[in-house]
């Protein structure tokens, strides 16, 4: 990370966490939810060494999402509601940025608990996942989306989980093309930080503010067994 990132990073995720917390606290508007979303893109932007990679996660996500609402593939079938913001072909643009900004920090995972370089993508695909065990409900239960067939985890189908590790799976492929060599491992710190931070602020927003014991040992335990080994890596 260049020293002028190094200087902006910690800034930004603590203005996310303190945002977030109050934005866990108290009514949560869809202007709110946006600006959270652009905060975090930001921040995970300042992090990375270089842009690109995140620039086009985001990408193939928001492709991802335009055939997955145009024909119910990978994701099963569900429809956007107009909250987030400015759509194209019923998809919001602020969904690009979802991807985008958790696609580093799970790629940095990825990285401190591969064993072998081959295993990289299918585990950033697995970490990136997880975090929606979190999402999905939260922003099903607002209205930013919804799910017409319903599913067994909080109305959501695991075709849902399938379809995301299958873009994943895409999405870092092309990371890991993008990535040189001398940066799978380095600097990598700040995106650990962001992605423990998102584990462990979600567990105890959905615990003990919003009342959803169900979601937050889901999803505590599906990012746990990515947090937990990467905070107890050593070089």
């Amino acid at each position: 990370m260049s020293a002028a990132r190094r200087r902006v990073f910690p800034v930004l995720l603590g203005s996310l966490a303190l945002a977030q917390v109050a934005y866990g606290r108290s009514r949560r508007t869809p202007a709110a939810t946006r600006g959270i979303v652009g905060l975090m893109l930001a921040t995970s932007l300042a992090e990375a060494r270089r842009p690109l990679p995140v620039v086009a996660a985001g990408a193939i996500g928001f492709g991802a999402e335009l055939v997955g609402v145009a024909t119910g593939r990978p994701f099963g079938h569900y429809t956007y509601s107009e909250q987030l913001g400015p759509r194209v072909r019923g998809v919001p643009l602020l969904a690009a940025a979802a991807w985008a900004m958790m696609a580093r920090p799970a790629w940095a995972v990825a990285g401190r608990i591969a064993r072998a370089p081959g295993a990289r993508v299918p585990l950033a695909a697995a970490a990136l996942t997880s975090w929606d065990v979190y999402l999905d409900p939260r922003m099903v239960r607002e209205g930013y989306w919804t799910w017409p067939g319903g599913g067994r985890y909080e109305g959501i189908p695991a075709t849902n989980f399938a379809g995301w590790f299958l873009t994943g799976l895409i999405v870092f492929t092309t990371v890991a093309a993008l990535s040189r060599d001398d940066e799978q491992d380095r600097d990598a710190a700040g995106a650990i930080a962001l992605y423990v931070w998102t584990w462990v602020g979600e567990a105890i927003a959905n615990a003990f503010i919003w009342r959803r014991p169900r979601v937050a040992l889901a999803g505590g335990l599906a990012m746990g067994v990515f947090a937990v080994p990467a905070l107890l890596w050593r070089r």
